[in-house]
Parts: structure tokens; C-alpha cells; sequence
């Protein structure tokens, strides 16, 4: 019979079984899958002469086992939709009797939970009633009608905020008269870049208005409101336990001695740690939804298109290099008011891995919070007054842009790109850190040398900066006697970096909490609460000389097209965002206040004291300057035993 006469082999080449053309256990097991026959998608010509034929009664079998599992990939991909809400309704309740049975046992205990929740549940509320209500609510709202009653509605609300300013600080300045050097510190930073405003009559002063309302608002919901101080300092203590995991990673890589020991595998791989999580806070997408929302407060507010303020609100968590990564596809077509504006943010705030840093030296968490967040509308203010819009920018509307997520295609990839990623970063740091300080020493030897030439003795870099940058210290709000250690802290800053400024204000603080004396010869050892504050906010920030380069690098590599332009402002952008820093201090200047209770002297130094703090050294001070009654012997040979006064002789 004609079927049963061999057939000559067809040869396969190697090209068709590269292409997949003739695979046929591959072709065989997609079509199972899609769920129709082997062989169903040649032509009618192939599939009677193809194993189609052959093949289809062999694994007819195999085809009718697949069914079952077919209807159900096919049932749950119509009914995925049900899946998630029933999944999601699943989670949920099982989350709010979490928090039920928490907050029955110990409300105290599950009060930051609790607060969280709050929070999230308003925010999906108000998100839910836009979505649904929006339109009908936006065609109640009435229409104020004329232009000439929206300028003067405008005028009046712009005149009662200046005046209900100018009165609380009047009321305020009473207790505390400290506070109105650093309100004419603002006026004085703010005269300054008026006066090297590019545009002079195209400045928007309702963004530059509104930008530092709203750091004001901030400055003073964190530092002066009860609920807003606990909120942040709460958060600050989180950070810090959050912070302190690092150690579980670094002591199995490193020892713990050398963790405990060394610096750099101290700090270092607290980066690494901040920088994995972050990757992971961008894949899931609650950064990119959290600054959105900051986005948009500032740009309703400030009337500042969408890219720059998106950049802005990005330079809160991430560098000055990451945060335009938000916004690349964008940057060709960016104006140059709002590429100044991108630079200026980039300058006026730090990084999240490095804020995790600075809380491990030592700096007060909440202060650093604060100013980076406090940082953002002001820079966007700033920008604004030094380099106007004059330009028709084409991203007033937030429509078509996006924020990515990330190339990651899940978890455990984005929390490996992010680790990698910072490794990076912990170079760049040390090899800064070597490099800064073998050429401060440098600077120092030699400008020492010089001094001993014409007799000046201790000549350094750190006095020249304690008497060039002093009048710039006390415009902060500085008392006079610290102003040296903070000018130099925020030369250290401007002409090396911000890094080694907070590595030496830690110095300073620790040697304060110690109970060190204040003076040694002509040397502070430590300067006052307020003036490590204010010192805290004035160096939050990457404007220095050394992130010129960085920035023009990042920028020019993100769109090659605009080097010019890149360069044109670079140096402008640098100095305004220096100037937002010191404005932040200024802000902080207005709004301290000593916070803590009153130390009882005389309990605490008839105590058996082991060791010195700077309660004791304010008490022992007390005691040597005026002996009084209630102070016993045992008093006054605690203060001996820790510092040297002729009283003890």
C-alpha cells in the first residue's frame, strides 16, 4: 500500500532548529497550553502530510488531561478581577482585627498603628471621593466671578497672613528676643538673591510666597506644635532602631569588633541598608505615590509646573543625581528656570542613605527629617526668585507625566539592584572622605607654615572660614560666642562637603553631652543646644564645590543635547541652593525653643556620680559660680571630682 512504502528522511538543518520552525515538542506543548490542536496552525496543505496526522491520536490522551487544567487557567483569568477585591478584602480584615485586638490590649502601645492607619484610610478616602465626586463638586463650587475681586481676595489674604506674621512675632520675640536676628536673617538672604535675580520684573512672588508659607507652616508644625515634635521625634527613634538592623549584615561580614571599632564599618553599611529598602519602597510604588502628593501641595500652592516640582519632591528621599532620574524623558524640553529649579533642589537637600548616616553620628533625627523636608518648597521659592520663568514652559499640567517604578521586575531584584547600586555611593563616600582630609591636613600644614612666617600663630583653614563666614553664622540666629565653631562648620561644608561638617558637629555634641569643659585655653569644645540645631539645618544640604561636577556629570549624561545650558546656571543653582539651607537655619532660629525639663541641681549632684554629663557640668557651673546653701560638701566634691576650679582648691 501507498502508506506503507518508506519514505526518505528529510534532513534538518541547523538554522531550522535554531528558528524553532520544526521543534516539535516545543510546538506541541504551546499549542496544549493555548489549547488547540497540534499541528491546527499550518496550512491545509502541510497539515496533511505533517505529524499532525500522526501525532494527533497518540496524545489525544495527553489533550483531554489538559482540559480540566485549561478551564481553570481559563476561569481564573476571566474571574481575576474577583480574585484580587476577595483577596484584598481578606487582607484587610484580617489587618483591622489586628488592630482591634492591639488596640484592646494596649491602645498606648498600638497608638503609632492606630495613627498610621488613620492616615493611610483618609488619604484613600479623599482619593475615592475625587474620583467619584470631583466633577460635581467642582460645578457647585461658585465662581468668584471678576478678575479685579479674585486680585483683591488675594491681596487681603496675602495682607492678613503678613500681618498675623508681623503680630505673632511681636508676641513671640518678647520671651525669646534671639529670635529676631534670624527673621532678619531671612530679610537679608532674600534681599541678597533679589538683588542677583536674573529677571527682576518676571519673578513670581506668589511661588516665592507661597514656598516659604509653607516651610514656615512645616518649620512650625515640627518645631513649636506638640503633637507635630512627638510625631517627628517618633519617627527620628524608628529611623534609628530601623537603622540599627544594619548591624546583624555588617557584624557577619566585617566582626564585630571592626563594626564597633572602625568607622567606615560603622557608617558605611548603613547606606547599603537605606538604599536596598528605598529600591524596594520604589518598586512597590509608595515612593513614587508619596511624592506625588508632596508634588502636588506644592504645585496647587505655588502654581510651579509639574516636572520641576516632581524633581523637588523627589530630592526629599533620594540624591542630587537619582532625584532627575524621575523626570529624564522630560529634561530636553525643560526650560531653564526649571532645570535651575532641578539643580537647586538637588542642592538644597541630602539623600535618604546619607540622612541614615548622619542620625548614626549622633545628629538629632528629627532636625534632619525636618530640614529635608522643610528644604523642598523653600528651594522651589528661591529658584523662583533667582531665575525666573520667562519662558512657556510645556508641563503646567501634570497630564503625561509619569513616574516609573523602576526596572525591576520583582522584589528580591529591586532589593539586589539597590544594594549594588550603593556600593557605588560607599566608594564615592570613602574615597571622598581620604581625599577631603589628606587635603585639609594639607591646606592646614601649609597655611601654618605661612603663618609662622609673619608670626601668626594656628593659622588654618577653620579660622579663616570662623571669620569670613561669622557675619553669616549670627544672621542665623547664633549666639555670638559660637558663631567661630558654626562658621567654621559651615565652611567645612561649602568648600569640602557636608559629610565631614556633620562628622564634626558630632564631635562637638558628644563632647557636650559628656559633660566636657566648655573652654580649653582659647578653644570651644562645644557649642549650646540652639546653635547645634540651627547648625543641623544649615548643613542639610549638597551645595558645595565639590558636587559641581556631579551634578553637571548626572545631568549631561541624562540629556547630551543641553550641556550648555547645564553649565550656564550650574554655579547659580549652587549658590541658591546654599542660600536655602541657611534660610531653613533661619527659620528653625525663629521657631526654637529650649525643650526638656528643669534639672534639680541639688538632688542630682548629692547623688554618687560616676561619670560626667551636661546636666552635671550646668549644675557644677551653678555651684562655682555662686555657692549656695542647698548645695551640700558631697555636692561640691562630685563637681571637684570632674572639673577643675580654684573653689576646689
Amino acid at each position: 500500500m501507498e502508506n506503507d512504502t518508506p519514505r526518505p528522511k528529510e534532513s534538518i538543518s541547523l538554522a531550522s532548529v535554531t528558528s524553532g520552525l520544526d521543534n516539535m515538542g516545543a510546538e506541541l506543548l504551546e499549542s496544549l497550553e493555548e489549547g488547540r490542536s497540534p499541528g491546527s496552525n499550518l496550512s491545509p496543505a502541510e497539515g496533511s502530510n505533517t505529524w499532525s496526522q500522526t501525532t494527533q491520536q497518540p496524545f489525544s490522551g495527553w489533550r483531554s488531561l489538559q482540559q480540566p487544567a485549561l478551564r481553570a487557567r481559563h476561569f481564573c483569568r476571566e474571574h481575576s478581577q474577583l480574585f484580587r477585591w476577595i483577596c484584598t478584602g481578606l487582607l484587610c480584615t484580617a489587618f483591622a482585627a489586628f488592630l482591634l485586638i492591639a488596640c484592646l490590649l494596649d491602645f498606648q502601645r498600638a497608638l503609632a498603628l492606630f495613627v498610621l492607619t488613620c492616615v493611610v484610610l483618609a488619604f484613600l478616602a479623599y482619593s475615592l471621593l475625587k474620583e467619584l465626586l470631583g466633577p460635581k463638586l467642582l460645578r457647585c463650587v461658585p465662581n468668584l466671578g471678576h478678575s479685579h475681586l479674585k486680585l483683591w481676595f488675594k491681596r487681603g489674604l496675602a495682607l492678613t497672613a503678613f500681618l498675623g506674621l508681623v503680630l505673632w512675632l511681636v508676641l513671640d520675640t518678647s520671651r525669646w528676643p534671639e529670635q529676631l536676628v534670624s527673621f532678619a536673617g531671612i530679610c537679608v538672604f532674600i534681599s541678597i538673591l533679589f538683588a542677583c535675580s536674573k529677571h527682576h520684573r518676571a519673578v513670581s512672588w506668589r511661588a516665592v510666597s507661597w514656598g516659604l508659607g509653607l516651610q514656615f507652616v512645616l518649620g512650625l508644625l515640627v518645631i513649636r506644635t506638640e503633637p507635630g515634635f512627638t510625631a517627628f521625634q517618633w519617627l527620628g527613634d524608628q529611623i534609628q532602631i530601623f537603622l540599627s538592623y544594619t548591624e546583624a549584615g555588617s557584624s557577619f561580614v566585617f566582626g564585630e569588633a571592626l563594626v564597633k571599632d572602625v568607622f567606615a564599618f560603622q557608617v558605611l553599611p548603613i547606606i547599603v541598608f537605606f538604599s536596598c529598602v528605598m529600591s524596594v519602597l520604589y518598586h512597590v510604588g509608595l515612593m513614587q505615590w508619596v511624592i506625588l502628593k508632596i508634588a502636588w501641595l506644592m504645585q496647587v500652592t505655588m502654581g510651579t509646573s509639574a516636572t520641576e516640582t516632581l524633581s523637588v519632591a523627589g530630592n526629599i528621599f533620594v540624591s542630587q543625581t537619582e532625584a532627575p532620574l524621575l523626570i529624564r524623558p522630560y529634561l530636553a524640553d525643560m526650560t531653564l528656570s526649571e532645570i535651575h529649579v532641578v539643580m537647586t533642589g538637588g542642592y538644597a537637600t541630602i539623600a535618604g542613605s546619607l540622612l541614615g548616616a548622619y542620625i548614626s553620628f549622633g545628629i538629632d533625627a528629627a532636625s534632619l527629617i525636618a530640614a529635608s523636608v522643610m528644604a523642598a518648597p523653600c528651594a522651589l521659592a528661591l529658584s523662583k526668585l533667582v531665575y525666573p520663568e520667562v519662558e512657556e514652559s510645556k508641563f503646567r499640567s501634570d497630564e503625561g507625566v509619569r513616574l516609573s517604578s523602576g526596572d525591576a521586575q520583582n522584589l528580591l531584584e529591586a532589593a539586589s539592584s539597590g544594594a549594588a547600586i550603593s556600593v557605588g555611593v560607599v566608594a564615592n563616600i570613602a574615597a571622598n572622605l581620604i581625599a577631603f582630609l589628606a587635603v585639609l591636613a594639607f591646606i592646614n600644614a601649609a597655611l601654618s607654615w605661612l603663618g609662622d612666617m609673619v608670626d601668626v600663630q594656628g593659622l588654618s583653614f577653620q579660622l579663616i572660614c570662623s571669620y569670613v563666614l561669622r557675619p553669616v553664622a549670627f544672621l542665623m540666629g547664633v549666639a555670638w560666642e559660637d558663631c567661630p565653631v558654626v562658621a567654621e562648620l559651615l565652611g567645612i561644608k561649602l568648600f569640602l562637603n557636608e559629610f565631614v561638617a556633620y562628622q564634626e558637629l558630632s564631635q562637638y555634641k558628644q563632647r557636650r553631652l559628656m559633660g566636657a569643659e566648655e573652654w580649653v585655653g582659647t578653644k570651644k569644645q562645644w557649642i549650646s543646644v540652639r546653635a547645634e540645631i540651627l547648625t543641623t539645618y544649615a548643613l542639610c544640604g549638597f551645595a558645595n564645590f565639590s558636587s559641581l561636577g556631579i551634578m553637571l556629570g548626572g545631568l549631561t549624561s541624562m540629556a547630551p543635547q543641553r550641556r550648555s545650558d547645564f553649565s550656564q546656571i550650574v554655579l547659580r543653582a549652587l549658590c541658591t541652593g546654599a542660600c536655602v539651607s541657611l534660610v531653613n537655619a533661619c527659620v528653625a532660629g525663629i521657631l526654637y525653643v529650649p525643650r526638656g525639663a528643669e534639672v534639680n541641681c541639688a538632688t542630682l549632684l548629692n547623688m554618687t556620680l560616676s561619670s560626667s554629663s551636661f546636666e552635671v557640668y550646668q549644675c557644677c557651673r551653678e555651684v562655682f559660680q555662686s555657692p549656695s546653701p542647698e548645695f551640700s560638701p558631697e555636692a561640691l566634691d562630685n563637681c571637684c571630682r570632674f572639673y577643675n576650679h580654684t573653689i576646689c582648691a
